[in-house]
């Protein structure tokens, strides 16, 4: 039957409402459905409470995690106004906890918040609608209030009770919901790291952390009482090359002329260290991992003012070029903490930001405390100026290094193109390029004008290649097959330091080839070729066949012909299956040809068609038993060797190619 198609008509349009617009979409608010969704989820409702801290409501945040998952934040500020709201006709708890972009936060000129990190007014809604419970506890006016909501629905409608208790601020728990975050187990390290750097960038507030979740109940407590400042000093311990400066200043700026003006509030906490190096950003107490704006002015405003030094003192030698922020990131510890009362988020998750006039400003402020700095401490001046030189210096001399070996590996790979009837491809993009090893130049006739040259490329074995097992290493480098292979290949050989040889020392990344392929033929002779080139790759380059790069081309042992069609069965039960499916019918069957008479049609469709080949990827899993039998076979171990064939012999008695 034929399949149904969907209805797709004016009906087919629908829009989520209420909790749905988050249960079922939650990467679009958090970022992400998993845990990093989980926890972003954690830090709006924490944001609120830090808030309420930073605006002088209350001097401590307090988080508790449940041994049944849940999870709790308790603020001691002023407590979330949960009543009646005449002007909105409604009560606030619906809109705070029931309404997404409703709060406190968004009439700058009336708001309670001038800086403030939760902005959106998504938080406390989102993380409600994503919670399989929450509870609600607000302390404010003499009154006590109650919510609770499971699955983003009210149960039971806003409690309230009279209190004697003198105490105001805002406690909420909640359980999120598995049916939303497809992980909820938020490691306790993610809660003392946020915590932490809260406490850096709030100074003064205590963050204190009960774990419950595990026997013994730990309390930590974060508290840096000069914040930023603290927090540098804290970094670069004992053995600083400068002091630590803090810096802090207000400006007005807009992001763009149409735009109105808005207050940025900065600071600047840094130092400079041969120990450690550390560049961290903040707005609105908010973490930019990702920076933006703040990272921007950073780089612009300390690499004008060092090279304006360094030109200034003469330290730059003729010629040479200027410093580079690495230069100067590779001896700076810098946080930075600046809040805004407009600012513009790449996304909800809030690890960067992108105002243009947060970034001019800053930029001023940066330049202008790096100039009075450097006039104020000469001596700090010059040392830290001559720091960033060496850096430089250090980092121009790694670059030439760095390209003096890339010119070595490319010159070895230029001599594979005049290794002798050595045939390249002509792409250059190593995640196409296939080298296909074949036996004799009879066959590479064969393989050349069958292949595609566009990324096949052919290397050919003249004679038996030496048995790497049986051979020491200035043995085996003596043998022009083996030196050419491993030119071509040009990843190096993977040998102990201490043995001598041309070439360089291995490495996955200088390697030529997406595909090595062994093409022999299907007879004794072409087995025993495969093997010992798989022995000396085995010996010279195991990692090769370790991280999947080496094939064995199939080649097919019988060619049958009937009514004018060809079959090619590569095992003995195929040739059965081909002769049973063919049945009465006439036909012919022989051995296939080697490689080397094989007409360039068949060759292709057999041999080097990606879409008809058969290729035998050389199995990591299968390298140990691989060097038992190459060690047992091919190795010194002749007693072993007589034992195996007395054996096991019998078992391939079929397989001789013998008249």
């Amino acid at each position: 039957m034929p399949k149904k198609q969907p209805v797709y008509n004016n009906e087919s349009i629908s829009s989520l409402k209420g909790a749905e617009r988050v249960r079922k979409r939650p990467g679009v608010i958090f970022g992400s459905d998993g845990i990093e969704g989980c926890e972003h989820a954690v830090f709006e409702i924490l944001s609120n409470a830090i808030d309420e801290a930073r605006e002088g409501y209350g001097d401590r945040v307090s988080v508790t995690l449940f041994k049944d998952g849940s999870i709790e934040v308790e603020d001691f500020g002023r407590g979330i106004p949960v009543d009646y709201n005449k002007k909105e006709e409604r009560y606030n708890w619906e809109l705070l906890f029931c309404e997404m972009y409703a709060g406190g936060k968004y009439d700058a000129a009336a708001s309670n918040y001038e800086y403030s990190l939760g902005l959106n007014g998504l938080g406390l809604c989102a993380t409600q609608y994503a919670s399989r419970w929450m509870k609600a506890d607000v302390y404010r006016d003499g009154l006590h209030y109650h919510l609770d909501f499971e699955r983003g629905e009210n149960i039971g409608g806003l409690q309230k009770e009279p209190t004697r208790s003198k105490r105001t601020g805002t406690v909420i728990r909640w359980l999120p919901d598995r049916e939303v975050f497809t992980d909820i187990d938020i490691p306790v390290e993610y809660f003392k790291d946020v915590m932490k750097r809260q406490a850096v960038v709030n100074a003064g507030v205590l963050f204190q952390l009960h774990d419950q979740s595990t026997p013994g109940g730990e309390t930590t407590e974060f508290r840096y009482e000069n914040g930023i400042a603290d927090y540098v000093a804290e970094l670069a311990g004992e053995d600083a090359l400068t002091p630590v400066i803090s810096r802090s200043s207000e400006a007005e700026c807009r992001d763009r002329d149409d735009r109105p003006e808005y207050k940025v509030k900065m600071g600047a906490a840094f130092c400079f260290s041969n120990k450690r190096q550390v560049l961290e950003y903040y707005h609105n107490s908010s973490w930019l991992e990702h920076g933006g704006s703040p990272e921007r002015a950073v780089k612009t405003a300390f690499v004008s003012q060092i090279d304006a030094y360094l030109k200034n003192k003469g330290l730059y030698k003729k010629g040479e070029s200027k410093i580079t922020f690495a230069d100067v990131q590779d001896c700076l510890i810098y946080v930075s903490s600046s809040f805004s009362t407009v600012t513009s988020y790449e996304n909800q998750t809030k690890k960067a930001i992108t105002n243009r006039g947060i970034a001019q400003v800053m930029t001023e402020f940066l330049k202008h405390t790096l100039e009075v700095y450097f006039i104020e401490n000469p001596d700090e001046a010059q040392k830290l100026c001559s720091q960033v030189l060496v850096n430089k210096q250090s980092r121009e001399h790694a670059e030439k290094t760095r390209l003096s070996i890339k010119k070595t590996l490319t010159s070895q790979i230029d001599i594979a193109n005049r290794v002798a009837k050595f045939v390249d491809c002509r792409t250059k993009d190593l995640t196409r390029r296939e080298l296909y090893i074949v036996e004799g130049d009879s066959a590479m006739g064969a393989v050349k004008t069958s292949r595609d040259s566009e990324f096949q490329a052919i290397m050919p074995i003249r004679g038996k290649i030496l048995n790497c097992l049986k051979s020491d290493y200035s043995r085996i480098f003596k043998s022009d097959v083996i030196t050419d292979l491993v030119k071509v290949l040009g990843c190096g050989v993977e040998l102990d330091g201490k043995v001598k040889n041309d070439f360089a020392a291995f490495s996955m990344d200088n390697l030529r080839w997406s595909k090595v392929i062994i093409c022999t033929d299907a007879d004794v002779d072409g087995y025993q070729i495969r093997t010992l080139v798989l022995t000396m790759l085995y010996r010279l380059v195991p990692t090769l066949i370790n991280e999947g790069y080496v094939y064995i081309a199939e080649s097919p042992l019988y060619e049958i012909e009937s009514r004018g069609k060809t079959y090619f069965a590569y095992t003995e039960p195929e040739k059965a299956d081909i002769l049973s499916r063919i049945g009465q019918d006439k036909y012919t069957i022989q051995r296939s040809k080697g490689l080397g008479e094989n007409e360039a049609e068949m060759m292709w469709l057999t041999t080097m068609n990606p879409e008809t080949r058969r290729l035998i990827k050389v199995l990591p899993e299968e390298a140990q038993r691989t060097a038992e039998v190459f060690d047992l076979l091919l190795g010194d171990n002749l007693a072993g060797r007589k034992e195996h064939i007395a054996t096991h012999g019998y078992e391939y008695l079929d397989d001789l190619d013998v008249s």
